[in-house]
Order: C-alpha cells, then structure tokens, then sequence
C-alpha cells in the first residue's frame, strides 16, 4: 500500500528581494497531505480533468468514508478533498491506487495538464489534445527526471480554440492543424501534431536545466531571474524533434466555457463555488467519462436530455445563472490566514458580466486569469472591491457595478 508523505515547509522572499527557493516544494497531493483547519487536505492531478464512471464513484466513495462529504474543483480541473483525518493517508492512497489515480507514486504531483475539455466532442478545434494529455501523462510517469518538477509547474493543452491557451501554462501547446504552437514563457516554437507530447516533455526539461543554472529554486517559468531563460530550441534538437521559431503572438484570455450542451454528445455543469457532494458527483453518471474544467465544472459524455434531471441536484446548468462566473477561495473556518467567510459572501454576489473572485487573504488562492473583480476581505468585516474599500454593507452593490462597468 502507498503511504502518505509528511510536508515539506516552503519560505517566500521578503519584499523587493529576488526569488529564491531554499526548500522544498510543499504544494499538497495525493499522498503529500495539507493540514487545514478544517482537516487534512489531499489535492488529486486528473490529467485533462478526466475520469472514468468507476473512478467518480471511488472519488465520491473516499469523500464520504475519508473527508467532508464533497470534493472541491481547482482551477486546473483537479479536485481536493478536505475534512480528512490525521491518519487517513494510507487508505486514500490504497483507494486511489486501486482505481487507477495514482500511475506513479513518485509523480504524482508533477501531472498537472490542462486540456481543451470539449475536445473530441463537440466538433471543434484541431485536435483532440485529451489523447494528448493522456500520452503526456505516460511520459511525464515514466522519466524519474520529471519527478523533480514542482507541484504548480503547469502543462497546458489547446486545441486551437483559444479556450485554455491564456490559463498561464509553464509549457502551452497550441494546436493550428497539423502543426502546433509550442510556448515556454517567452520563445514560440512550430512542431508537427505528432510529436506535441514528446515536445512537451523536452521543454519541461529544458525548465529544469534553467532552473538548475539559475540555482534560485523556481517552480515555475516565470520564476526564472533574467539570463536563465529555457532554451526549448536546443531541447528540442536533441530530441530528435524538428522545430521553427514563430513570432510571438499576444493571445486575449477567452471567457469562461459557460454551462449548457456541447455539441450533440455532451454538457457542461458548473460546481456551485468549486464545490460537489457526493451525491452530485454520483448524479453525474452515467456518462463515458466525466472531465473537471478549469471553471470549477465538469463536462459530461452524455446527452442533452439529462440537464433538467443535473439541475435539480444543484448543479449550475444555464449559462444565465446568476453564480456563473463566481468564485471564492476556502476561506473561513476551513484556512487558518483566511480574514473572513468569503464563500458566504460570495455566495451573495450579483450577476454580472466578468467574473468575480472572493479572497479571504492576500494570497488570493484559485483567483481566475484574465480581467476579474478582485474582492479581498480586509480583516475587520469589511472588504476591498478592485482595490477600493467596501463596507460589507455595500458589498453586493459594489460588486454589482464592478461586474457590469469596468
């Protein structure tokens, strides 16, 4: 059986110091365990957010018998469970190996994909990059190297749709037909489709060599000092893999995949606040496979007719309702630095155009990319609506006119 791994601390660089990582990653997984206030929490990688019919119901099975009842979604389509016991570990890890959920035990936390989560579904984009997902999965597995990666280190995959490109990978692939754009932070590269999974792999290398030069602990792309830029080109050479630089071309983040059908084979539903029971996850079946969005969603394999029966069990179904597009972070009582219950207040936000995100520190955890209303507790009942403040009295009408004017 799998057992549990202690945290690893982290430290953060004081104000106008330059980033430089002295310890170990300690973002939660699987087996690497968070403790919260409202218990221990365990963060599950579902590569391209999919899942199979048994893999829900062993999800649901754990929530109920291991945590709180319900499963939180991420903003990278994976989910949490929280409300775990101190000496759980061990089972979850026995149940999610036995489902299949735990490929590699010693990478577990290194298998973040995003992934168009309509593709192969309803008709659009280039290429199904789930398959893509899936082979990259594989790689990432079987590589010990790939294991040093962090735990935030991001792997995005788009069809060519636009719908996942802006979520802010370490490594994008772009699909254009049978070419594909291939991003890590600034250079572009144009690959051939078939070799998207094995380029994807060489540029998570190349991270890893810029991160080892630059000797400041990174993450993430971004964290990288200037000078220690990955060379994706030479990474790609070696790998036997052809490659052409493009210019760079700014991509606007595209709006939020709204509830309702996809296409004739499937419908997407939005977690109310990120959050499903485990009766609403076991309402989502049956369906060939269910996929967690990066909208706090899932996407459905099944047909259109099941939206009023997904409703009725509290799930968001119609794109004019007025939570879509509303997010909050854990918040109060469940985070220690959290300042107030967010998911409270935001569970009272008004319709509006963009979307809005609660945050109860200046951590903003699961804030959305793009233009959002940042809405930020200040510690004595009041809050921050985009940086002005806001009595909790005039909350909802702040909000109202951010979400609407800005």
């Amino acid at each position: 059986m799998l057992a549990a791994m202690p945290a690893t601390p982290r430290t953060s660089p004081e104000p106008g110091e330059p980033l430089i990582r002295d310890r170990g990653d300690a973002c939660p997984g699987a087996l690497r365990l968070h403790s919260a206030d409202d218990g221990r929490l365990a963060r599950l990688r579902l590569p391209g957010g999919r899942l199979t019919a048994h893999q829900v119901e062993v999800l649901a099975d754990a929530a109920e018998s291991l945590g709180d009842g319900c499963v939180s979604v991420t903003s990278r389509g994976n989910v949490e469970l929280r409300g775990l016991g101190e000496g759980c570990g061990g089972a979850l890890a026995g149940l999610l190996d036995r489902a299949g959920l735990l490929p590699s035990p010693t990478h577990e936390r290194a298998r973040n994909i995003v992934a168009s989560p309509a593709a192969g579904l309803d008709g659009l984009g280039y290429a199904d990059v789930q398959l893509w997902a899936r082979e990259l999965d594989a790689l990432l597995c079987a590589e010990p190297w790939t294991a040093a990666l962090s735990g935030r280190f991001l792997f995005v995959l788009d069809d060519g749709r636009g719908d996942v490109a802006g979520l802010g990978g370490d490594v994008t692939l772009l699909a254009e037909g049978p070419t594909v754009l291939l991003r890590v932070g600034g250079p572009v590269l144009r690959i051939a489709a078939a070799d998207a999974p094995r380029a994807a792999l060489a540029a998570a290398g190349a991270f890893l060599d810029a991160a080892r030069a630059a000797g400041n602990g990174a993450w993430r792309v971004r964290e990288l000092p200037e000078g220690h830029r990955p060379d994706p080109a030479g990474a790609l050479a070696r790998a036997g893999i052809g490659a052409e630089p493009v210019p760079v071309l700014p991509r606007p983040v595209p709006p939020p995949l709204l509830p309702g059908p996809l296409g004739p084979r499937a419908l997407h539903v939005l977690a109310p606040l990120g959050r499903l029971t485990a009766a609403q996850l076991r309402a989502l079946l049956p369906a060939g496979e269910v996929r967690f969005t990066p909208w706090r969603g899932v996407v459905v394999a099944a047909g259109h007719g099941r939206l009023a029966e997904l409703a009725s069990y509290g799930l968001i179904t119609r794109p004019d309702a007025p939570s879509v597009g509303v997010s909050a972070c854990t918040g109060r009582p469940g985070c220690a630095k959290s300042l107030a219950d967010v998911r409270a207040e935001a569970a009272r936000a008004p319709r509006g155009e963009l979307p809005v995100h609660f945050s109860g520190c200046e951590r903003r955890c699961g804030h959305p990319h793009g233009a959002w209303v940042d809405v930020l507790a200040t510690g004595d009942g009041d809050y921050l609506v985009d940086g002005v403040p806001t009595p909790r009295t005039s909350l909802t009408e702040a909000v109202a006119t951010a979400r609407t004017t800005r």
